[in-house]
């Protein structure tokens, strides 16, 4: 579990919360409309499904998980088991590498591509084809909750000029101002709530795992081609260390 989406989203929803305690002694009653709701919450989900095909929409929550429940191997990982693979191949030849244990697939599609014979060029075009699909499908995600960004906000405009409309059409009675006035702002609050503090933190959440993805998998392909060009483990090492921050990479890395 990512425990800084977790505790950023829930953080920042308790204290909005407490805020609402601490300004309505309580009643937090006051801050709940039902035509807010509706206006803000159901009209942005039947925009953004409008935005996307019913079966992208859908899956929504499974997109939405990745921010919250992702395991990622490290790069450390990564350069550890090329090592690993690329002594193999050199000692045994590729198909040393057949019945090695390779948990990660974009991995294991590259090795057993070379345990198959295809020669480079396919190598590189076949797994940067995969890299790409993965990031169109990662930026898919992404792009359902920065559309629910930004109409949210949008719907919450809506709903403060319907209940500024309410308002101003019914200035002689006195009692139905209030309610006006209440779908008017509760309106606006909701839409940045939804934005801010839902939206957008998955949003950001989902690119930087594309990035992480793309960054694993692009390190992978250049430890594939190295194993496939027959390159010494320990240049290796070196080439993929170049993926590590600075800090990291050791004596081994290349500045």
């Amino acid at each position: 579990m990512d425990l800084a989406t977790v505790i950023g989203i829930l953080g920042a929803i308790g204290l909005i919360v407490m805020s609402m305690v601490l300004s309505s002694d309580g009643q937090l009653a006051m801050f709940y409309n039902t035509p807010s709701v509706v206006i803000v919450f159901g009209g942005s989900i039947f925009i953004v499904l409008s935005n996307f095909t019913l079966a992208q929409f859908l899956g929504i929550g499974k997109v939405a998980g990745k921010a919250f429940m992702f395991k990622i191997e490290t790069p450390e990982e990564l350069i550890e088991k090329a090592v690993e693979l690329a002594d193999s191949a050199r000692k045994g030849g590729f198909l040393a590498l057949e019945e090695a244990e390779i948990p990660n697939p974009f991995m294991r599609k590259g090795v057993d591509m070379l345990v198959d014979g295809h020669d480079a060029d396919v190598v590189r075009a076949t797994l940067q084809k995969d890299i790409a699909l993965t990031a169109n499908r990662h930026e898919l995600g992404a792009g359902l909750f920065k559309s629910l960004a930004d109409i949210a906000p949008a719907m919450g405009m809506i709903g403060t000029l319907i209940g500024l409309v309410a308002m101003l059409s019914n200035m002689d009675d006195p009692k139905a101002i209030g309610p006006a006035m209440a779908v008017a702002l509760l309106t606006t609050l909701y839409g940045a709530f939804l934005a801010n503090v839902v939206a957008i933190p998955i949003q950001v959440k989902l690119e930087l795992r594309k990035d992480e993805e793309e960054r694993n998998q692009r390190l992978i392909l250049d430890a594939i081609l190295g194993i496939q060009d027959g390159q010494n483990p320990k240049v290796i090492e070196g080439i993929l260390k170049n993926y590590l921050p600075e800090s990291k990479r050791g004596d081994g890395g290349e500045e």
